[in-house]
């Protein structure tokens, strides 16, 4: 059996965009029983939430969807980019943070915008909810989930 594809998804502070990516492509992986083959984790290019559980926002969009957000608040390393398959930045101010982060040292992991798999996507940043109501997380969930399912799609195709 191979390793499983690791994948992270990064946004600023870890509480808003990136659990919740986290969370949808653990749902979605776990529904095609999937398990097993992948290790999904999430970071943040800044540290003012280290420590802190996701925003309540998004909490309660991913459960009103059948999806329970864990874990808390880090700030991603260069460890990361070598031990990660796909690092997945939400928005192009994150991708340059990693790309820094990187140093030119040629990573392991593969650096994407998150709009890159998403077939809707018409603009290349995922906007922060962070001062939005609950409206805006939920449209940060349906850019989530669209652009999870394609990249799920890509990373294990399904079979016929």
């Amino acid at each position: 059996m191979s390793e499983p594809t690791s994948v992270l998804f990064v946004c600023l502070g870890n509480i808003c965009r990136s659990p919740l990516a986290e969370g949808v492509l653990r749902h979605l992986v776990q529904e095609r029983g999937l398990g097993d083959r992948f290790e999904i984790d999430s970071a943040g290019t800044g540290d003012w939430h280290m420590g802190q559980p996701p925003d309540e926002r998004s909490v309660q969009v991913a459960s009103a969807h059948g999806i329970t957000l864990g874990g808390r608040a880090r700030r991603v390393r260069r460890e990361d980019l070598d031990h990660f398959d796909l690092v997945v930045a939400m928005d192009r101010e994150n991708l340059r943070d990693l790309q820094r982060l990187a140093d030119g040292s040629g990573p392991r992991a593969r650096l994407h915008l998150l709009s890159d798999f998403d077939p809707e996507a018409d603009h290349p940043d995922v906007p922060d909810p962070y001062y939005e109501d609950l409206s805006g997380f939920e449209t940060l969930y349906r850019t989530v989930h669209r652009a999870c399912e394609s990249l799920l799609e890509q990373l294990a195709p399904p079979s016929d």
